[in-house]
């Protein structure tokens, strides 16, 4: 399993191999080992659901995607096989991943209310939680798609987070992110000028990214809150009602 786990990651040289029936089950078996079948098979459908918002917002703008591949401790992502040609296009894409993993997470809230079920809420926090940090005003986070068709500005707020976060909760996938994130930012500094035209976006799609924005950083706050008092509600003494 090890060896199939490296040869994911060398996924420039052996592409044929990161299909998303693969790794889903590389993902799914590995996550196993620690969290037990029911959480990792619920776990990788909502990073899955996540992804095809993502999939399917790309083909209503016309952009060639690829289904999801995913990396175990890493998480998952949909291969863009060309890039948006402006801004609002990449935050049309970028924030139909974490809507349609909200709507998932929902759905699956509600299901664990409806049977008193300790796993579909764990399962449905973990969708909460991972849309919400995934919203990051951050480069390659989907908030960092986001933010780039309000203002660029964003992502130096943004980037401060993820360190905290890095430091509070130290994980590997967090440390790779910020790895990746800083030149990135590095690069966008230095030619914010050459490549202004690809963020001019009307003042109006600007607003409305930005209500959509923090209404959704809002909600998933409150309900990534919510579900794990729920949870530790569980653990104490039984499913509330």
């Amino acid at each position: 399993m090890i060896k199939l786990l490296l040869l994911l990651l060398n996924g420039a040289k052996l592409g044929k191999l990161l299909t998303t029936g693969g790794s889903m089950l590389v993902s799914v078996v590995l996550y196993a080992w620690i969290f037990g079948w029911g959480y990792a098979v619920g776990f990788v459908a909502m990073m899955f659901l996540h992804e095809m918002g993502h999939f399917i917002a790309a083909r209503q703008r016309g952009l060639p995607a690829g289904l999801p591949t995913f990396i175990p401790f890493i998480g998952a992502w949909t291969q863009l096989e060309r890039m948006p040609h402006d801004a609002e296009t990449e935050a049309y894409v970028g924030i139909a991943g974490p809507l349609a993993g909200t709507l998932a997470a929902l759905i699956c809230y509600f299901f664990a209310r409806d049977q008193h079920s300790p796993l579909l809420l764990a399962v449905a926090y973990s969708g909460f939680f991972l849309n919400l940090l995934n919203l990051l005003p951050v480069p390659l986070f989907d908030g960092g798609r986001i933010t780039a068709a309000i203002s660029r500005r964003i992502w130096f707020v943004g980037v401060p987070v993820l360190i905290a976060l890095l430091l509070w909760r130290p994980s590997p996938a967090l440390f790779i992110m910020t790895l990746l994130a800083a030149p990135q930012l590095w690069d966008a500094w230095k030619t914010r000028h050459e490549i202004q035209h690809y963020f001019e976006v009307p003042l109006a799609k600007r607003l409305e990214y930005g209500a959509l924005y923090i209404a959704l950083i809002g909600y998933l706050a409150v309900m990534t809150s919510e579900v794990h008092d729920m949870l530790s509600t569980v653990r104490v003494g039984g499913f509330p009602t």
